[in-house]
């Protein structure tokens, strides 16, 4: 190649990089703009669910609470009460 040549070439070389260059960026700008919109869609959707979670967990932390104190007040009154309402034992019959 001579240096008229090389010349030419480099010099309708620098514009085309220069356009293309630019168009990447843009494309570039763009594609970061939509990992940022995803994640902040993600970290809403993870902090809703987080909250979802939490009442759900304080609901059954009041119901446990709720059937621990059934069961150690009453535990032993309970059982008489079903016991009373079992009736009157029977005994097994006898097969012959």
């Amino acid at each position: 190649m001579s240096p008229d040549n090389a010349f030419a070439f480099m010099a309708l070389s620098i514009p085309i990089i220069a356009i293309v260059g630019g168009i990447g960026s843009g494309i570039f700008k763009r594609w970061i703009k939509l990992k940022e919109k995803q994640m902040e869609l993600a970290a809403t959707t993870a902090g809703e669910q987080a909250a979802q979670y939490a009442a759900k967990i304080e609901r059954l932390e009041a119901h446990v609470a709720t059937l621990n104190r059934i069961v150690t007040d009453r535990g032993v009154h309970l059982a008489d009460e079903i016991e009373a309402l079992r009736g009157p034992a029977t005994p097994p019959a006898k097969l012959n």
